[in-house]
């Protein structure tokens, strides 16, 4: 008989203690045998199989894909207090991650917290993060279209939850920074990681940045 495996099963029929030797033909049985062997070792394929069809090449393949994949995480967490009493953005100390792309392809993908508050009732706070020295993750729906996210206090014990999270394409392979800054709205200080008006409770800030393959 003709072996149909792999494209659909074939059915053998048992011999039995009645059978001749010669029916079914003995090289046919032996035949049969060998072509169902060799159509199985070809479906399923052995270490680095040629054979496209085979399951083994079919699984390598996809273990070699990395489309997708995070290839590298690069964090960085800031537990004690900055402050600020600039109008102008300025970088926040210790709320900066480098990472060196593997592929100019790969893209950034930035997740940022940032716990923040003003000490003054009606005044704010606003934060901005940066690739290197280019502002990324812009509004452009204002006439001040300066940061990634702000607030106004109207309460000096409350804290403001400023959390953003961007896919940036750097295309490059050198070392890229990014960072968070920040400024004052109003007329006293911007503050991170606890309330304007108390010293006792405190919060963390922090920016993680993963490369993820093309």
């Amino acid at each position: 008989m003709a072996i149909n495996f792999p494209t659909s099963l074939d059915v053998f029929t048992d011999p039995s203690a009645s059978d001749q030797l010669n029916l079914p033909s003995h090289s046919g049985q032996h035949t049969d045998l060998n072509n169902a062997v060799e159509a199985l070792e070809a479906k399923v394929g052995a270490d680095s199989s040629a054979v496209t069809t085979s399951h083994d090449y079919k699984i390598a393949q996809l273990e070699a894909r990395t489309s997708g994949k995070i290839l590298q995480v690069v964090s960085a967490t800031k537990t004690n207090v900055f402050s600020t009493s600039s109008l102008t953005l300025v970088d926040i100390t210790g709320l900066s991650v480098s990472i060196t792309p593997t592929d100019a392809t790969s893209t950034i993908l930035v997740h940022y917290v940032a716990n923040a508050s003003n000490n003054g009732v009606n005044d704010g706070g606003a934060v901005q993060l940066v690739r290197d020295s280019t502002a990324i993750f812009q509004s452009t729906a204002g006439s001040t279209n300066f940061s990634s996210a702000f607030a106004k206090q109207v309460d000096t014990a409350l804290i403001w939850a400023f959390s953003g999270m961007h896919l940036d394409s750097p295309a490059t392979t050198s070392a890229t920074t990014y960072k968070l800054q920040a400024r004052r709205l109003g007329g006293n200080n911007f503050l991170l990681n606890r309330p304007g008006a108390s010293t006792i409770y405190g919060v963390a800030s922090s920016i993680t940045v993963m490369e993820i393959a093309a």
